[in-house]
């Protein structure tokens, strides 16, 4: 597995545990695209056969499914580079050159035939996940700058044209809503254009035949940037269905000095032939194994609902109490503790203690926590600043703006130019400051508005994010025991480029209904980790009061935590969410580290049913948001048990045992009644 090369006929193949995926120099020399699909055994049955226009309105170049187009000669589809040499043209004709292959990585070298331009695709695979790695770096040997108005990571083809597209739409309090839609013959694009993130589009596609959860042919892929993305989908006149993924060209212009090179962000794809289980379980794995911090997520506390930005030393000492008593194992204080933060309208980039607050600093309140025998967590939003601040006085420069333009405020608040190095220093001195002062253990990173007056460097949009992935890299580098979450207004931050730049946790979405949250994180689990999830139990309830118990159920799919006004909880409210989270510590092993599955029941009433599976045990979530007239029940099978095993487990106050065959091909009866009736039911391997 790994790499297959014919240097005779170069023809090259990527491999992995189930797939392969082809490619090969043609007749004309443009690199083209063979196959992608069900593994095969070797190269020697592929052919590659010469092409001839079909007619002046068909142009080869425009017929030809190459592996990575470029924008040149008579190409009118889709272009994955395009280019202007010093000399003002704008085309790219490429030839191959050679090829690199390491233990690691495949390399093809193309070059553009008159000017010294190169451009390598690179190719990666992740076996066992059945995943590849693409991306293309570029590189200016000529002695003049060249300008690159568009660079895409990669282009994928698909042999399909029936196919159906499931991606996420949304907005703020209403991220990763699901939807699907047939491709029809119309161009599909997703994209960001705000900087940072966006609560809109996710940088995931999924394509599939007639796929369920369990059967059926399903393309997918994500791309590991932050902030402004773009994804192509286009099924092609003669058949077939191409997806592009890379930084959206929107006012990006990206410029190569003489000898200097520029890498893409990497896009990640796969291909499953078992259906969109398989296929987030190929993605869990990969971030699992590749990407995520081995071990378990703690229950956090984060003070924020109960308090606001009126946070004081004795209150919050006192939120940690009662935290503790019900077995929070991190308290985090959320903002106001800082400046003159009393409102969103002052205190962002004036990173100083409030000692009206804390007339002795925050050391009382850390010493507090972890003489409880807690962790300490602290929120920042370390790319805004407020216009009263003493930084905006004395750096008027430090912000995205146009001298001739006013300032533009967002929640009263501007971007810092976090692509000027001293903006870098001082964000991650500031963060190096707090982390060398105090016994912090969590921060929570905030940005809570796009980034608009750009100035006149068309390339921020992407510098941007790389700066905010260097300072986070730099500072897990110093301290490698902090844990990071990525929060962007809620779920505004959510991909794969934030997780791979040192982010432990993402904060999926402002809106903590319960219910709600089950919509949520079921789309957010196509792709993304459970165990990145956090996810809270809050007062908020945009509906009937929901029982604390389905809040904690709905929480406990992921990394939980909690977010209530726990001053105000009666004894009865301490009592239950200390049994719940201690529930929730039991199965927090097989929900942050097992294997996720969504399941499917035939049920009139509507169910949510959920399972987490390892090789000792599995937890069973039923959610009934509603009963419906029928009241009728729900048999669940479950998945991903040893077939030959025996499972104990307790079914309405009965103790039952039962093999993992029976549980997975038979399944069991769940009643629930009621509004907002939930249950967890725990396995385990006898």
């Amino acid at each position: 597995m790994g790499f297959l090369i014919d240097e005779k006929r170069l023809v090259f193949g990527v491999e992995t545990a189930k797939t392969t995926y082809a490619f090969a120099v043609d007749n004309l020399g443009l690199l083209r695209h063979l196959y992608w699909g069900p593994k095969l055994n070797g190269l020697e049955d592929f052919e590659v056969p010469e092409l001839s226009e079909l007619s002046s309105n068909d142009p080869i170049l425009d017929l030809t499914d190459e592996e990575y187009p470029v924008f040149g000669g008579m190409r009118y589809k889709e272009n994955c580079l395009k280019v202007i040499f010093a000399d003002g043209t704008r085309d790219i004709e490429y030839k191959y050159v050679g090829y690199t292959q390491t233990e690691e990585e495949l390399i093809i070298h193309l070059k553009d035939v008159y000017y010294d331009f190169e451009f390598n695709l690179h190719y990666k695979t992740y076996e066992e996940q059945d995943l590849i790695e693409r991306t293309v770096s570029v590189k200016n040997n000529t002695q003049a700058v060249v300008e690159i108005e568009k660079i895409h990571s990669a282009q994928i083809h698909i042999p399909y044209q029936d196919l159906t597209l499931t991606s996420s739409h949304g907005r703020w309090l209403a991220e990763f809503q699901e939807f699907k839609q047939p491709l029809g013959q119309g161009k599909i694009i997703l994209e960001n254009r705000r900087g940072i993130s966006t609560h809109n589009h996710n940088p995931f596609f999924i394509l599939d035949r007639h796929a369920t959860e369990t059967e059926g042919e399903v393309y997918f892929g994500i791309l590991k940037l932050s902030g402004n993305f773009s994804t192509i989908i286009e099924p092609r006149p003669y058949g077939g269905t191409l997806v592009q993924m890379g930084i959206n060209p929107h006012d990006c212009l990206v410029t190569l000095q003489p000898g200097e090179e520029f890498v893409a962000p990497a896009m990640l794809f796969g291909y499953t032939n078992e259906g969109f289980e398989a296929m987030s379980h190929h993605m869990h794995d990969y971030a699992k194994q590749n990407v995520l911090r081995e071990g378990v997520r703690p229950v956090l506390y984060n003070s924020w609902e109960a308090t606001e930005f009126d946070v004081h030393c004795d209150e919050q000492i006192a939120l940690a109490k009662k935290a503790k008593e019900m077995g929070v194992e991190l308290f985090v204080i959320d903002d106001g503790w800082f400046g003159e933060r009393h409102s969103d309208a002052d205190g962002l980039g004036d990173w100083y203690v409030n000692e009206d607050k804390f007339p002795e600093g925050l050391n009382p309140l850390i010493h507090a926590v972890k003489d409880m025998g807690m962790m300490f967590g602290i929120w920042i939003e370390p790319e805004m600043v407020n216009p009263p601040t003493q930084l905006l006085k004395d750096h008027p420069d430090w912000i995205y703006h146009f001298k001739n333009r006013v300032n533009d405020t967002s929640r009263n608040q501007m971007v810092l130019n976090v692509t000027l190095p001293e903006v870098q220093e001082f964000i991650f001195n500031m963060i190096d400051d707090l982390l060398s002062k105090y016994e912090i253990d969590y921060i929570k990173w905030d940005a809570n508005r796009p980034i608009s007056q750009t100035g006149v460097s068309r390339d921020m949009w992407l510098r941007h994010i790389e700066a905010v992935y260097d300072i986070a890299r730099r500072v897990k580098a110093k301290y490698p025991h902090l844990l990071l979450e990525a929060c962007a207004s809620g779920g505004g931050r959510v991909d794969y480029g934030m997780l791979e730049s040192s982010f432990d946790d993402f904060w999926t979405s402002d809106n903590t209904d319960a219910y709600d949250r089950l919509t949520i994180q079921n789309t957010y689990s196509y792709v993304y980790p459970v165990k990145a999830m956090r996810a809270w139990v809050t007062d908020a309830n945009n509906r009937s009061t929901i029982p604390l118990t389905f809040k904690f159920h709905s929480a406990m799919m992921g990394t939980l935590g909690m977010g209530c006004n726990i001053l105000k909880f009666t004894d009865e409210d301490m009592k239950l969410s200390a049994e719940l989270i201690e529930q929730y510590k039991q199965i927090r092993e097989v929900v942050q580290n097992g294997d996720f599955y969504r399941l499917q029941h035939t049920s009139s009433n509507n169910y949510y049913c959920y399972e987490y599976a390892n090789e000792t045990e599995a937890a069973l979530f039923v959610f009934l948001p509603q009963t419906q007239i029928s009241r009728t029940g729900v048999r669940v099978k479950l998945r991903g048990l040893d077939a030959n095993a025996q499972y104990t487990f307790t079914l309405a106050g009965t103790e039952m045992k039962k093999s993992g065959s029976y549980l997975m091909n038979h399944g069991i009866d769940v009643k629930l009644s009621g509004d907002y009736a939930s249950t967890i039911i725990k396995f385990k391997k006898a």
